[in-house]
């Protein structure tokens, strides 16, 4: 490929599966990007409530169940959105490259990520998680984001020119 050429003008980077597939992930991002912050600001908050002198932040900040709540809804909101993001990946690369598409780097990844949001929403769900626990869970998970996000700048790399 000349270097006037872009990853753009790959017939395989201009599919429907493709398209599917990159916007169910951003909805997924987005949708743990919130549980992320509802970890975090839940953990000020806490925090905060412990003190005997709460800063700004405990009057600026919403209860903790309410906190909590935002956390476990975004997160299921987001998980069923990046099940679907990797299912439609999965297509699109097993229809371009064949069965040696799940070597790649960022696949692996993407499924250690979606393993950890599945099983956050598990321990919610059968253990009663709540809190701290899921907090730090999401936290986790979104570093895990992340780190599988900085994986090959953004693409695969089975999709090198």
């Amino acid at each position: 490929m000349d270097r006037g050429d872009s990853y753009a003008d790959l017939p395989l980077l201009r599919t429907a599966w493709l398209y599917l597939h990159v916007s169910l992930i951003i909805l997924g991002y987005t949708a743990f990007f919130l549980t992320f912050v509802a970890g975090v600001m839940y953990l000020i908050q806490e925090r905060e409530l412990k003190s005997k002198k709460p800063r700004a932040f405990y009057h600026r900040f919403p209860p903790l169940e309410s906190i909590d709540d935002l956390g476990y809804k975004s997160l299921t909101i987001g998980f069923p959105f990046i099940t679907l993001g990797i299912i439609s990946g999965a297509f699109w690369a097993s229809s371009v490259w064949g069965p040696s598409w799940p070597l790649d780097p960022k696949i692996a990844l993407s499924f250690a990520t979606w393993v950890i949001y599945l099983l956050l929403l598990f321990a919610r769900w059968s253990a009663g998680w709540r809190g701290r626990k899921a907090a730090y869970f999401a936290i986790i998970g979104f570093v895990a984001i992340l780190v599988t996000w900085g994986t090959n700048s953004g693409l695969h790399s089975f999709v090198s020119p």
